[in-house]
């Protein structure tokens, strides 16, 4: 499953898009006085201005090579502070999903992670972004939302266990993650809110766009 494209919302476009062309270095697809483009590897990320949605605040994560991991860390600290994970490392193990994480804030305050997952094959000998990964959906009720994307179908995830207040539905290119509403973003103690936005995904050859 491809997340091609997710669309969030910003009350700072200006610094948004100084934030991710220059701290990210994502490339301009589209530009205009309300709404920014960029490329994201195979994913198109596009922040949209609203002074009416007040601070909106979002989790999402890219994949990057396997074996960039170390490099993403350095870089990263030259432009950013990383969220520590454990009292001396920035770094999260996630045995089940065979992957590594590093998370970090933009502008905005969104929760943005980089990860290495080890069963991609994906190994490139220079750090970049592969795509969006993952974006985080926020709602009252998990197992209801779980359901109706099932109805698609998209799948569960096959190394995450379904939980009442956790499912990650997709495979290691692309998950949706279902998170119930006031649970902490890992690894902070960000209570998850929900926010308006889209989503599109890619999946057995058919294309879905879903709200957030």
């Amino acid at each position: 499953m491809q997340l091609t494209s997710i669309h969030l919302y910003t009350n700072d476009l200006a610094a948004t898009a100084t934030f991710y062309t220059r701290q990210l270095q994502l490339a301009v697809i589209q530009q205009s006085s309300t709404r920014i483009s960029l490329r994201a590897g195979a994913s198109t990320l596009e922040f949209e201005h609203s002074n009416a949605i007040v601070h909106p605040v979002y989790h999402f994560a890219f994949n990057i090579p396997h074996n960039q991991l170390n490099e993403a860390v350095d870089r990263l600290q030259q432009m950013t502070s990383l969220i520590p994970v454990t009292g001396d490392s920035p770094i999260a193990h996630f045995e089940l999903w065979h992957a590594d994480a590093i998370y970090f804030y933009d502008n905005n305050g969104n929760l943005l992670e980089f990860i290495a997952r080890h069963d991609l094959l994906n190994a490139a000998p220079e750090l970049h972004i592969d795509s969006i990964s993952e974006i985080g959906i926020v709602t009252e009720n998990v197992p209801a939302c779980v359901a109706s994307f099932l109805q698609q179908p998209i799948p569960v995830f096959a190394k995450q266990p379904r939980s009442d207040q956790f499912t990650a539905l997709g495979d290691d290119h692309g998950l949706l993650i279902i998170a119930a509403a006031g649970r902490n973003w890992f690894p902070t103690c960000t209570p998850a809110q929900h926010f308006p936005g889209k989503v599109t995904i890619s999946h057995e050859e058919m294309v879905h766009t879903f709200d957030l």
